[in-house]
């Protein structure tokens, strides 16, 4: 699946279905979670503590979900490609990104997959776009707003496009993941373990550094995030799969879209959203969450 634009029309249904997504908790921060991707994807979600507490849903593309992670929430969404759930959710195989056998992840997502990482504490927040895992699809990650760095994480392109040829994961003859050098080879100059165990020692290598390439503001070895986790505060964050940076995306929240630019944060007014819905037919169902 290569990576693609998305065209003005496609980002304004994008911008209707960012508007109805479901909540899952009383207070939080909002995380919007949208597929631009050409094909279904299934994010996983997981609370990073002992437990490993997983959620799990269906996005078809232009779908969005609306997460309400709490303050002080650690963890980790991904997306699931390639996956083939019964009739009642609860088993499935995937071809990248699998978490278990139901809808609702029980575990960390198999790799290759590239991660969204979010620490939401009260005042300061902390996100990243990680690569240490391999890459399955384009992750961007951006705030609406906030102070501190509050910039966006994420891709410029599609790794699959360039992935070595010793790295790659391949389903029916398409490349469908990049496998990490560390997961590839198991070596700990590329893991960044044993006498290559902390910052002084362990350093890009040519595979990570054409991950970096590609993904300039995502972490792509364990000792890079010096220079892809982003300290912001936030109330609203995005989550956009195939998506890139540079791209504008949106999200609706008290009653305005807020679509992030090159030129900073713009609203508009539910009358213009209402617009929006009146003059494009609706012709995507909207996804059930978690």
């Amino acid at each position: 699946m290569a990576h693609h634009s998305t065209s003005p029309l496609t980002l304004l249904f994008i911008f209707i279905l960012m508007a109805s997504g479901a909540k899952m908790y009383a207070r939080a921060k909002n995380i919007t979670i949208v597929n631009v991707c050409k094909e279904t994807v299934w994010p996983g979600v997981i609370t990073q503590n002992n437990s490993y507490q997983g959620d799990g849903f269906t996005l078809k593309p232009g779908q969005s979900a609306s997460y309400d992670a709490p303050s002080g929430w650690s963890g980790r969404i991904w997306a699931r490609t390639g996956c083939d759930f019964n009739n009642n959710n609860s088993t499935s195989t995937c071809q990248t990104g699998s978490c278990g056998p139901s809808i609702n992840c029980t575990g960390p997502g198999s790799l290759p997959a590239t991660i969204a990482e979010f620490t939401l504490g009260g005042d300061t927040d902390f996100y990243d776009v990680s690569l240490v895992d391999g890459f399955n699809v384009p992750i961007m990650v951006r705030p609406f707003g906030g102070k501190g760095n509050c910039s966006t994480a994420g891709c410029d392109g599609d790794l699959r496009q360039s992935c070595p040829s010793e790295l790659t994961v391949k389903a029916n003859g398409k490349v469908i993941g990049c496998r990490s050098a560390c997961d590839t080879f198991n070596r700990d100059q590329f893991c960044c373990r044993g006498s290559y165990g902390d910052q002084a020692t362990c350093f890009p290598s040519n595979y990570s550094s054409s991950f970096k390439q590609v993904c300039p503001a995502a972490s792509s070895y364990a000792f890079d995030d010096s220079t892809s986790v982003i300290t912001c505060s936030a109330e609203q964050y995005i989550v956009a799969f195939c998506a890139s940076r540079n791209q504008t995306v949106c999200s609706y929240h008290d009653n305005k879209l807020f679509c992030n630019q090159s030129k900073g944060l713009k609203s508009f007014s539910q009358s213009w959203w209402l617009f929006l819905v009146l003059a494009l037919p609706l012709t995507l169902n909207i996804g059930v969450i978690f």
